[in-house]
């Protein structure tokens, strides 16, 4: 492994990523990435100037298969880790197409490239929403059935199947790693945690879906990306793994964390008509990824007061992402929506 492309590298969890990589290994890392709303040349901006001779952009989009091959044959491409989705479920309820079209196909597109290269190494980047709503105390293991329930989570259930088979049918080493809620630097506002500490900033509502009960497990990105990179080394040939905190806690709780660490009072929450088809709760088993010695070095509290501070200290990254093509975003998504009393 010395020459890896990295898919969707410019958006929030592939530029640490990438960051992650160059500061550890003497790799050369390719950046593919098709430069949506998401993914910005700006989150790579320092690793362009720090990395140069080991590191490389290519603008393109992981559905066109010639473009694909020609970026893996020119860089002698021996890996492919794919980041590269649409991913923000409130989008795919939406715009279902585009999910099906990049998720779906593109993923289709990276294993056929792989496997015509001559069965590159191949890693792929999912979500615990695969597994759907999590009923009781029970934390989804890497066998259970996936239950996805939104079309984004849909999506990404299809390109798991779809990774799988291709382990299976032709022999490709894969690996598959499915990520809780991730936070931290450079991820697009629309996500519930930058959106909220940039409308704190700007004294807005904080638009809480429902009564704020929902469960989830918030961790550091770059925790994320230390257990990605650990998967990559030494994960075991066709296997899934979970990467999380394994530990839960309501949206509403961490709205609290995001305001204390704001200095902000609580009656910026807004309750809100819920989002169609909200999962109440997700929460992921995650001892198969502990046993190959990893443990995340951030708490939720600690990852949400890290992510605030990082929001609050890099205005100059985010007000241009939410005067631009956010703002019809942001009233298609809340401008209508009921507020409970």
């Amino acid at each position: 492994m010395q020459r890896i492309l990295v898919a969707g590298g410019a958006g929030f969890i592939g530029c640490n990523f990438v960051r992650l990589m160059l500061e550890k290994y003497d790799y050369q890392i390719v950046v593919y990435d098709k430069l949506t709303y998401a993914g910005r040349l700006e989150n790579l901006a320092d690793v362009a100037a720090a990395h140069g001779d080991n590191y490389a952009f290519v603008q393109g989009d992981i559905c066109d298969a010639d473009k694909v091959e020609a970026t893996i044959r020119d860089f002698q491409i021996d890996t492919i880790v794919n980041f590269a989705a649409e991913t923000h479920v409130d989008r795919s309820i939406l715009d279902p197409e585009a999910f099906i079209r990049t998720d779906v196909h593109g993923t289709y597109v990276l294993l056929e490239a792989a496997r015509n290269a001559g069965n590159l190494r191949y890693h792929q980047i999912s979500t615990d929403e695969v597994y759907g709503h999590i009923h009781g105390d029970h934390r989804s293991l890497e066998g259970d059935n996936l239950a996805p329930r939104s079309p984004y989570a849909a999506s990404k259930a299809s390109a798991d199947h779809f990774v799988n088979s291709y382990f299976i049918t032709y022999g490709l080493p894969i690996t598959i790693s499915r990520g809780a809620n991730n936070i931290g630097p450079y991820q697009y506002p629309e996500k519930v945690i930058p959106l909220f500490v940039t409308n704190a900033l700007n004294n807005l509502p904080l638009p809480v879906y429902g009564d704020g009960q929902q469960m989830r497990d918030y961790q550091y990105v770059m925790d994320h990306c230390e257990g990605i990179d650990l998967v990559l080394h030494q994960g075991t040939i066709g296997e899934v793994y979970n990467i999380g905190t394994g530990v839960e806690m309501s949206n509403l709780r961490m709205v609290e964390i995001l305001l204390d660490e704001l200095g902000k009072g609580k009656e910026l929450i807004q309750h809100v008509e819920d989002r169609q088809g909200h999962d109440r709760r997700y929460c992921m088993n995650v001892n198969k990824l502990m046993a190959l010695g990893w443990e995340p070095d951030y708490t939720h509290e600690e990852a949400i007061r890290a992510t605030v501070r990082w929001y609050v200290n890099n205005p100059q990254w985010w007000e241009p992402i939410r005067n631009g093509e956010f703002k019809e975003y942001y009233q298609r998504v809340y401008g209508n929506r009921k507020v409970l009393a």
